[in-house]
């Protein structure tokens, strides 16, 4: 279920788009989608496991004996924030030199491609995590 967005939120979450997202390699639309889905679920996002979860990015690990160690991607979460956390992923691997190193190491490694997006999808969600997390809450002292 998606709610309906007003034109004033996610005006201004272009605006702030830039400079929160684009040196990470993020592009403005997909920041801006970003920022509105939290800024949608601020009660939801305590770490970043539970913004993980939000945007479906959360690994689960196989259920079968065969293929211990392994994990695939949880499918629920918000469809939107997951393509637009996939979608950089993808600009990444092509023209972000640290990823595209990391991509060659893992594949020889012996990674699928899928297993390395899933990867990398986490990587992303950690980086956008700690850019949009709030500021920690501090008690004055008592006496």
């Amino acid at each position: 279920m998606t709610t309906k967005r007003a034109p004033a939120d996610y005006a201004e979450a272009l605006r702030a788009a830039p400079q929160l997202l684009e040196p990470f390699g993020i592009g403005v639309d997909t920041a801006a989608e970003i920022l509105v889905v939290v800024g949608d679920n601020p009660e939801r996002i305590k770490s970043e496991a539970a913004l993980a979860k939000l945007a479906g990015i959360a690994p689960v690990p196989t259920g079968s004996g065969m293929t211990s160690g392994r994990h695939r991607i949880n499918h629920g979460g918000h469809r939107q924030l997951n393509a637009a956390i996939y979608r950089t992923v993808i600009v990444r691997m092509r023209f972000h030199q640290p990823t595209i190193d990391y991509v060659a190491r893992r594949t020889a490694e012996g990674k699928t491609k899928r297993e390395i997006i899933r990867c990398l999808k986490r990587y992303v969600i950690r980086e956008v995590y700690h850019l949009i997390r709030p500021a920690p809450q501090t008690t004055p002292a008592t006496r």
